[in-house]
């Protein structure tokens, strides 16, 4: 099952057990995740796996933590989230020095 969330504008999706999954093994939630596209520092990089497009956003939560969120984006204009985890040193370096 599907899950929509909305914040500030922004519409998402994502899927109800995958985000629970999520939760227990990153202790990310997809809301939290979502945050990310709201920093005006975030950093995108290609994401892509076996040959499906997804796109990572290295960005910072509404709590200072940096997140690296695995997603795809729709021509609805929605976004979905795929899997959401802290980000890794070199992410994190990426994100802080500004690299893209």
């Amino acid at each position: 099952m599907d899950i929509e969330y909305a914040l500030q504008g922004i519409r998402f999706r994502w899927n109800a057990d995958k985000a629970r999954k999520n939760i227990d093994k990153h202790q990310v939630s997809f809301e939290q995740a979502a945050q990310v596209f709201l920093d005006p520092f975030v950093r995108y990089q290609d994401a892509s796996d076996r040959g499906e497009q997804r796109d990572a956003a290295i960005g910072a939560d509404f709590d200072f933590r940096v997140l690296f969120v695995v997603h795809m984006m729709f021509e609805d204009d929605h976004i979905r989230i795929i899997f959401a985890r802290k980000a890794e040193p070199p992410e994190r370096s990426r994100y802080e020095n500004g690299n893209d």
